[in-house]
């Protein structure tokens, strides 16, 4: 068990103390709120002042000038804070006496870099994101509580070494925890019920020595769950079917185009020939969708998750349970393998005991897997890593407070912000029903949930490079979209008299979706003009006004704009490191709001929040746990 319930940092006495801090801070502050959501990159060359000039204070900006991107990440990342605890008395001195400010003798602890230090309310801003983010330090502790069970190569197989850590580490998380909730309770797992399996690594590792587990591994596609046996029988965990057919005739017959029809094949099983007892490991179900390893096993279930509700998938565990315990028990030339009784051979119960178990469920998915906890008896712990917040749906209705926005409109905005799914964020009544100074609630809009995806602290120099070259060329687009009247003119003033706040766009109309282009694409900003164009030119709707474009749209019309923006390119960079640095607070309050769930729940023991991967190899890292009394 964790030995607290939240990666707190050490600012933090309690949970009690962060969360409010944290609610506070997140409804209180305007900064943030812009910087998280209440912004977007495609308007940064549309609006008139720009963007950066109307959000980013005037005294941060003039600082930023004397620094390239890369000092300000440090700053914002790496960088001890600790060291400017005089740059306040700093900015003052040099307002009266400049001499004294500037003495070498000061300069030790009087400037950073070369220059003056950062200005106070940037230093108290940075440091409050800080202080509300959850720690994600997957620490020496960490490393050494786990045993660190290497994935055999055979297990392994199509993993990459990100995929391969994942797997490792949440693996033997997943089994101490089973152990453990057997060793301090009156009963033991059965079951792991991997939501949203895919291919089934994780599954596949529980389910192999060491560990011997029995998974249900539940997929909405079938084509996910074919891939997932067909590396069963790569990682030599179950057999490959052999095929038996007339060869001349199944040739005819396809030449003849009746392959559908074909009747000739007759499946087997590629049993090694032996006189005596059928290992345990070569057991197979008449499932199709089970399969069976050493003491642990697989069965695949095809299931479209919505809720939390696992009825159909627990009664296909119960009949195959059944189906698999008949089969031993009039199949005497089977001779099934026993282990210890905290990790059964096969758990053929029709009253299973399951923990529901996710590496990197996406949206929902989450939810829905710590809502089984509750309305499902058989369900006893869940054990879920979740990403891709950017796919969660609302719970909660538009905004009521008016708040200026600097965003143009999108139906697809105000259509999310309107969902009202009860499935939806936030999950917790306590912020569902947090009062602020404006409103009711916490909400994020899905630009402030997509920057909480970022990893800002595992950007490298050509990552930097890469993805803000991608951003400029994209928000420079827009800019000669606006120009050729293929995009409305964001409105200003009191035109912006609508209802707004984190979660909505004000202005011109839906904004124009060009989704991945070529690598060639970004070797310069004619390129990618005219790859977006390309691509636009097959829209069905305005593909003629693209066309247009992109043939009345010279080579020199497209550098004259990039030599007119190129300065802009470092301010936009800034910004968008400002924007995914504020949102590790908005992926913090998304973690804490599904642990404030489970501890609002009466039939829950037991609920914690931690680290279970080196955020520098995998950064959505935070495991949420819950335990039924």
């Amino acid at each position: 068990m964790a030995s607290r319930p939240l990666p707190l940092h050490p600012d933090f006495a309690d949970a009690e103390t962060y969360i409010h801090s944290l609610l506070t801070f997140a409804t209180s502050c305007e900064l943030f709120q812009r910087l998280c959501g209440g912004v977007h990159i495609l308007d940064f060359f549309t609006k008139e002042p720009g963007l950066y000039s109307t959000i980013i204070p005037s005294e941060w900006r003039s600082w930023f000038l004397l620094h390239q991107v890369s000092d300000i990440l440090d700053l914002l990342m790496r960088e001890d804070l600790q060291q400017f605890e005089n740059s306040r008395s700093f900015e003052e001195d040099l307002s009266t006496s400049p001499t004294t400010a500037r003495d070498p003798a000061n300069r030790t602890t009087r400037e950073w870099r070369g220059h003056p230090p950062p200005p106070y309310s940037l230093l108290e801003y940075i440091r409050t994101i800080r202080t509300h983010s959850l720690d994600r330090t997957f620490g020496v502790k960490d490393q050494n509580r786990l045993k660190k069970t290497a994935l055999s190569r055979h297990v392994s197989v199509g993993m990459k070494p990100k995929k391969i850590h994942e797997v490792e580490n949440l693996a033997e998380y997943i089994d101490n925890l089973s152990s453990e909730i057997a060793h301090t309770s009156s009963r033991s797992i059965t079951h792991l019920v991997d939501f949203g399996s895919g291919q089934n690594y994780l599954g596949r590792a529980l389910a192999s020595s060491p560990y011997d587990r029995s998974v249900i591994a539940v997929e909405s596609k079938l084509l996910n769950i074919d891939g997932a046996k067909t590396m069963d029988i790569l990682a030599k965990l179950t057999e490959k079917e052999v095929i038996m057919r007339n060869k001349k005739e199944y040739r005819m017959q396809t030449l003849q185009g009746n392959q559908d029809s074909i009747s000739l094949e007759t499946p087997l099983k590629e049993f090694p020939a032996n006189t005596g007892p059928l290992p345990a490991s070569r057991l197979q179900s008449t499932n199709p969708h089970r399969v069976v390893v050493d003491n642990g096993g697989v069965q695949y279930i095809e299931h479209l998750i919505q809720d939390g509700n696992l009825s159909a998938v627990i009664d296909q565990i119960q009949r195959v349970d059944a189906e698999l315990g008949g089969e031993a028990a009039s199949t005497s030339t089977l001779e099934l393998r026993t282990s210890a009784p905290s990790r059964p051979v096969k758990n053929l119960s029709l009253n299973p005991q399951l923990m529901v178990i996710s590496l990197h469920s996406c949206g929902n998915l989450v939810h829905h897997g710590l809502r089984s906890l509750i309305l499902n008896p058989c369900v006893k712990a869940v054990a879920m890593v979740g990403c891709c917040y950017n796919l969660l749906t609302e719970r909660l209705g538009p905004p009521t407070h008016k708040l200026k926005s600097f965003r143009s409109s999108s139906e697809r905005l105000d259509r999310t912000s309107s969902a009202c799914d009860p499935h939806g964020f936030p999950m917790s009544e306590r912020l569902a029903k947090f009062k602020s100074d404006n409103e009711e609630g916490i909400r994020f809009n899905i630009t402030a949930r997509m920057m909480a995806v970022q990893a800002p602290q595992n950007w490298t120099a050509t990552d930097c490079d890469s993805f803000f070259t991608r951003h400029f060329y994209r928000a420079l687009l827009q800019r000669i979209f606006l120009d050729r009247k293929l995009v409305e003119k964001p409105l200003e003033g009191e035109e912006l008299d609508v209802r707004v706040s984190l979660r909505r766009w004000t202005g011109a109309g839906e904004p124009i979706l060009i989704g991945s282009l070529r690598k060639s694409c970004y070797y310069s900003f004619v390129a990618y003009v005219r790859g977006a164009l390309a691509k636009l030119v097959d829209d069905t709707t305005r593909g003629q006004q693209f066309a247009s474009c992109n043939n009345d749209l010279t080579d020199d019309d497209i550098l004259k704009y990039e030599a007119t923006y190129k300065d802009k390119k470092n301010e936009l960079s800034i910004a968008w490191s400002l924007m995914a640095f504020s949102a590790e607070v908005v992926e913090s309050i998304i973690v804490v709001d599904r642990w404030l769930y489970l501890r609002e729940q009466s039939q829950v023991k037991d609920c914690w929040v931690e680290a279970v991967f080196d955020y520098k190899k995998s950064p959505r890292n935070l495991v949420v746990v819950g335990i039924k009394n």
